[in-house]
């Protein structure tokens, strides 16, 4: 049997597949993930479709890994074999390595085709267990029914065969025989729900919860009954061995970095209105930060912060108890952290002066020195803005106009009228911007 017809898999060549499996001649290769959701949402229950922008293909040895005596097998063996095998068939030109992960036996290609680029995900079939809850699993070779069995959600634990029959029958999604379904994902399909696959799935991996509240947004989907009441039992018991108060730098490296990349992900590709939402409706912003999910002023900083062209996790660490020290955790970039700094100390400033002074009585001039003092960006004044800190109307204005406002007079006119080049010259057209600031106030 040949593979799956293109009709089967929209925007998808059949001479890719035909390719593929060519080059995973003597390995089992199969479609997982998305793709494979997707397909079923839209052939089965009539839902638009998503496109194709990532494929995700598990490679399974058939019989045995050639070994010497007493070796540990390899992981990253049939994966790296079948795209270097890829490569060679099509061309070095025409796909580009972007990332292996040889502890994981992953490799990440790019393919050039007719109708545009198309991101391949390769990996060896694998099994993953947890010794310590919430740290990178241990990793060890296993079959393709281990792969779909260590996945977040029954709804993406599923596989399609690529030695499908073309004229397969359409109720099964065009797929026929070759869908591997082990865990009831296409049940779970019909009810709209997100399941998890394990008792243990979020005390094993907590970005799961994450990830969750993105599928939720993006396909409209609830979180089942058994799979919410897992996330509250979870975060009641709290099993991780770093909570919220403890020194930044002693929690789990690994953690941090998932949880910020499920963010980032959210924020830029989800509607995160939703998804946010739903991560507090489920008690789950803890996660984070315990001030976060009592937080009722996150949708409108970071609508603020999207206004104002900023980038929208800081805006959301900004609202926890302690922004840098989740900062820290998550390991946000150092430009992101320079701006949490700065717009701590703002803040911190305009409190201070706030409790001494009526803010509302100062010249655009004063502003202005304030808000482009040394140590305090741009980005820094913009984030206050959002996070509601210090009198608003300055701040807009500030940002709007007056940071735009120069010297009514030039230096070069001032130079050709007899001032000197130096400090003075500086001094003086200081002195004719802040005279402009403040005849707006007028």
């Amino acid at each position: 049997m040949g593979p799956p017809s293109a009709a089967a898999l929209p925007g998808i060549p059949a001479s890719l597949l035909e390719r593929l499996q060519l080059v995973a001649a003597g390995h089992r290769l199969a479609l997982v993930g998305g793709a494979v959701r997707d397909l079923l949402l839209h052939r089965v229950h009539n839902d638009p479709w998503r496109g194709v922008p990532d494929l995700d293909l598990v490679v399974e040895p058939i019989g045995p890994l050639p070994m010497p005596p007493g070796a540990t097998p390899p992981v990253v063996a049939p994966a790296h074999g079948v795209a270097r095998r890829l490569r060679r068939l099509v061309g070095p030109g025409s796909v580009t390595v972007y990332l292996e992960h040889g502890q994981y036996g992953t490799v990440e290609l790019e393919l050039q085709l007719e109708e545009g680029p198309l991101l391949l995900d390769l990996a060896s079939a694998r099994r993953e267990s947890y010794p310590v809850a919430g740290e990178n699993p241990v990793v060890s070779p296993g079959s393709l029914q281990d792969d779909l069995a260590r996945r977040d959600f029954t709804i993406n634990a599923m596989a399609v065969l690529l030695d499908g029959d073309p004229g397969a029958d359409m109720a099964s999604g065009g797929l026929g025989p070759t869908l591997l379904d082990p865990h009831g994902g296409q049940a779970d399909l019909a009810l709209r729900q997100l399941r998890f696959l394990h008792p243990c799935s979020v005390r094993d991996d907590p970005t799961r919860v994450l990830r969750a509240s993105r599928y939720a947004a993006r396909l409209g989907f609830r979180l089942a009954p058994a799979s919410l009441d897992q996330i509250r039992e979870t975060l009641a018991r709290w099993p991780w061995g770093w909570r919220a108060g403890d020194p930044p730098g002693q929690a789990p490296s690994a953690l941090g970095t998932r949880l910020r990349m499920e963010l980032e992900l959210m924020l830029q590709r989800e509607n995160w209105t939703v998804a946010l939402g739903e991560l507090q409706r489920w008690g789950a912003l803890t996660l984070l930060d315990p001030v976060l999910q009592a937080d009722g002023c996150w949708r409108r900083r970071l609508l603020w912060a999207r206004r104002l062209g900023l980038d929208l996790l800081p805006a959301l660490v900004a609202g926890a108890a302690d922004p840098m020290a989740l900062a820290v955790r998550l390991q946000l970039p150092h430009r992101q952290q320079r701006h949490l700094v700065q717009f701590l100390s703002l803040r911190d400033r305009l409190d201070a002066v706030g409790r001494e002074e009526d803010l509302r009585r100062w010249p655009p001039s004063r502003w202005c020195a304030l808000l482009e003092a040394p140590g305090i960006s741009p980005e820094a004044v913009a984030l206050t803005l959002a996070s509601c800190g210090g009198p608003r109307r300055p701040l807009l204005r500030w940002w709007l106009r007056w940071r735009h406002l120069r010297s009514a007079v030039s230096a070069q006119s001032l130079i050709a009228a007899g001032q000197p080049p130096g400090p003075d010259l500086g001094q003086r057209l200081r002195q004719l911007r802040a005279e402009r600031l403040d005849r707006e106030r007028a």
